[in-house]
C-alpha cells in the first residue's frame, strides 16, 4: 500500500487559503441570514416580533402563524394559479428550447442564420412596457391565464445555452440514427434530448424560478381577475393593504388596543406569508445542482 502524497503548503498559502475560506463562509452566512431572519421571526411570540426583539435566536416557538394562513382570503387559489403556472410554464419552455435550439444546428435549416440572428436580437433591444402592454391586449392575452404561459415560451437565452451544448454532442450519434432510418424529430426524442438533461434541468431551474417570482405580468394584465393573480402579487397586494392600513391606523386617536394589536400583528403576517411564498422554490434547487453547473458550462462553452 503506497502512502498518500500530501502537498507540503507554505505558510503563506495557509494564510490565504484561511483568508478565502474565512470571506466565503461570512458571504454565505450573509446571503442564508435574511432567510433564517424571516422564518425566526414567524416561529417566535408574535409580541415579540412586533417589538423588534428577535434578532438571532427564535423565542416562544410556535406554528400558529402558518396554521392562521388558511384564514388569508384568496391565498390558497393564488398559491394554485402560481404551482399550475409554474409547473406548465417551465415544462413548455424547455420543450421549446430544446426544439427551437436543436433546429438552429441544423445547416439544412431554412434561412437559419437570419432566424438565429431575429432570435438573438430580441436580447439587446425591448420595445417598452406601453407597447408590450398593447400587445398583449390586442392578442386577447389580458385577464387570461395564457398570458402566463406563451410569452415565456421563446427565451431566446436559453436557446442560445440549449443550442451550444448540442453542439458538443458529438455528430457521429446523429449521423448512425440517420443512418439507420431514423427522422429529425425521432433523432431529436431519442438521442439529443436525453443527452441533454444537464442543460434542460438548468434552464429549467431559470423557468420555475422565473415563473414562481413573476408578478408584473399578474400586477398589469389580470386587473379585473383576481382569480388570476399569482401568489406573488397576492402577497404585493396584501403588503401594499397592510402598510396602508397601519399608516391610516397609526394616525388616527382614538384606536382600541386590540385594533393596535392587529396591526402590529400585520408585520408577522407579511413575514408568514413571504416565507412561504419563498420555501418552494428553495426546496426545488438542490434536486436540480448537480445538473445546475455542468449545463451552464458545457451550455455557455463549446466542448
Amino acid at each position: 500500500m503506497s502512502k498518500t502524497n500530501h502537498i507540503k503548503r507554505s505558510l503563506n498559502d495557509k494564510i490565504v487559503n484561511a483568508i478565502i475560506i474565512l470571506f466565503f463562509s461570512l458571504f454565505t452566512l450573509l446571503c442564508i441570514f435574511p432567510f433564517y431572519y424571516l422564518f425566526i421571526n414567524t416561529i417566535s411570540d408574535n409580541d415579540l416580533v412586533s417589538a423588534g426583539a428577535i434578532n438571532f435566536l427564535p423565542r416562544g416557538l410556535h406554528i400558529n402563524n402558518y396554521i392562521a394562513l388558511q384564514n388569508v382570503s384568496d391565498l390558497g387559489s393564488s398559491a394554485i394559479v402560481t404551482v399550475v403556472r409554474t409547473i406548465l410554464g417551465t415544462a413548455l419552455m424547455v420543450v421549446t428550447s430544446a426544439w427551437a435550439g436543436y433546429l438552429v444546428t441544423k445547416q439544412k435549416m431554412w434561412h437559419r442564420s437570419l432566424w438565429y440572428r431575429c432570435l438573438v436580437i430580441t436580447m439587446y433591444f425591448n420595445a417598452g412596457l406601453v407597447p408590450w402592454y398593447m400587445n398583449m391586449m390586442m392578442l386577447g392575452l389580458t385577464n387570461n391565464f395564457l398570458a402566463y404561459i406563451i410569452p415565456g415560451m421563446v427565451a431566446p437565452y436559453n436557446i442560445i445555452l440549449v443550442k451550444t451544448y448540442i453542439e458538443s454532442i458529438p455528430a457521429a450519434l446523429e449521423e448512425s440514427a440517420v443512418i439507420d432510418g431514423a427522422g429529425t424529430f425521432k433523432v431529436f426524442t431519442r438521442i439529443i434530448m436525453p443527452l441533454s438533461v444537464p442543460i434542460l434541468a438548468t434552464i429549467a431551474i431559470f423557468g420555475a424560478v422565473g415563473n414562481w417570482n413573476s408578478f408584473q405580468d399578474s400586477l398589469l394584465l389580470m386587473s379585473n381577475r383576481p382569480d388570476l393573480y399569482t401568489l406573488q402579487h397576492r402577497l404585493y397586494t396584501y403588503l401594499n393593504t397592510s402598510s396602508n392600513l397601519g399608516a391610516l391606523m397609526s394616525g388616527s386617536g382614538g384606536v382600541s388596543t386590540q385594533a393596535v394589536q392587529n396591526m402590529l400583528n400585520t408585520k408577522v403576517i407579511k413575514y408568514t406569508i413571504s416565507m412561504v411564498t419563498i420555501i418552494p422554490i428553495l426546496l426545488v434547487y438542490p434536486f436540480m445542482q448537480r445538473y445546475f453547473v455542468k449545463g451552464i458550462m458545457l451550455g455557455a462553452v463549446k466542448g
